[in-house]
């Protein structure tokens, strides 16, 4: 109960957040053939993408790879350091292979950037985005797909801090089945 009254308000429920995760799975499913040699890759960018990835890889009904890389940019604050660091590196060969990132949000574009980077440089032949949620009123780095990538987005958030559903706070409320905005008391 005590998590729940740190929420100003809730914009997406459990139920819209499981809706719109569909769609996304739907939409990603209708781009690829029937059976795509070899599979794409699913990257999930750690921690915030973990619940994210979950919900939307048991929805696609293709042949898929799934990976988890590390990145942060935020420490314990509340704005992006706009130095992001990939602190845990994956050894999967994703040389002439379609790859999708999956993260939790999209904001100034410094992370993607440099992810979009990386993958180009190990030869992707595309790279495509998954978002569950995009401010691009925050974004400060045009991100550049690679190949065919395309740009897949939940839901265009508004200007606020939000947590839940995967993210957080200094690590906590990740576990809320929903995302809200969180009290400027709570991160002040």
């Amino acid at each position: 109960m005590a998590m729940h009254s740190h929420i100003d308000r809730i914009l997406w429920t459990e139920d819209q957040i499981s809706l719109r995760i569909s769609q996304l799975a739907a939409q990603i499913v209708q781009d690829f053939p029937p059976a795509p040699s070899p599979p794409p890759v699913f990257v999930g960018v750690l921690t915030g993408a973990f619940i994210f990835i979950a919900d939307l890889v048991r929805k696609i009904n293709l042949p898929i790879d799934i990976h988890f890389l590390t990145s942060k940019s935020y420490g314990s604050g509340t704005l992006s350091n706009c130095a992001p660091t990939i602190s845990h590196h994956f050894n999967v060969d994703v040389n002439g292979r379609h790859v999708i990132l999956v993260e939790d949000i999209v904001d100034t574009g410094h992370t993607l950037h440099k992810l979009i980077a990386h993958l180009k440089s190990k030869g992707a032949s595309s790279v495509s985005v998954c978002t569950l949620l995009d401010k691009p009123a925050r974004r400060k780095v045009d991100v550049q797909l690679v190949g065919e990538g395309k740009f897949y987005r939940g839901f265009e958030c508004p200007d606020n801090f939000v947590v839940g559903y995967g993210m957080d706070f200094d690590e906590l409320y990740r576990n809320l089945p929903y995302i809200g905005v969180l009290k400027p008391e709570h991160y002040s």
